[in-house]
């Protein structure tokens, strides 16, 4: 990820506080599928997991309370759909309603990620893995929510890494002679 976007996510946060470690959900919210990834507890590595269909607002609220559960999730990092210039528009007000409906039913924390470009690349990956046209579509949205998420992790697997020290140049001994 680019500074500048890495930049953008800090402001789309929607808590200081959000878990180190244990298993985050990653989401690419859509209004019919929901691509969802998951990471490891060390929060080191995203895979992607299923692709959930929406019904109802009572299924829907079944289905991600038992997920969380089950899977011991801390927290979810929902995809934020912005424009190429930075902008909020329709789709990322769609993406916070639906992160803050899934916080008040899972009672846990939610951070937002810019997730431009994750479904073009997701695209790529699968045409270059030689994945049939038919397939695709299937899994493209959750391994949109594993590039999201793996974005995510990388970033603040980078804050927590000490600066690293300048290299100094070593002068070859046989050069000076």
């Amino acid at each position: 990820m680019t500074d500048d976007r890495a930049l953008s996510n800090q402001s789309l946060n929607a808590l200081p506080e959000f878990p180190g470690d244990g298993r985050l959900l990653g989401i690419d919210f859509g209004t019919v599928r929901v691509g969802i990834a998951i990471s490891t507890p060390e929060q080191t590595i995203a895979s992607p997991m299923e692709i959930y269909t929406r019904r109802s607002e009572k299924l829907d609220t079944a289905y991600y309370q038992t997920l969380v559960k089950e899977n011991r999730i801390v927290g979810a990092v929902i995809g934020l759909p912005m424009h190429v210039g930075g902008e909020e528009g329709v789709s990322a007000s769609l993406a916070r309603e639906f992160g803050t409906w899934f916080s008040q039913i899972t009672n846990r924390p939610v951070t937002y990620w810019d997730e431009r470009y994750t479904s073009s690349v997701a695209a790529d990956m699968l045409r270059d893995a030689g994945v049939a046209r038919s397939k695709r579509k299937q899994r493209l949205d959750m391994l949109a929510a594993q590039i999201l998420l793996q974005s995510y992790l990388d970033d603040q697997i980078r804050k927590r890494q000490p600066p690293l020290p300048p290299i100094e140049e070593e002068i070859d001994e046989e050069e000076e002679h």
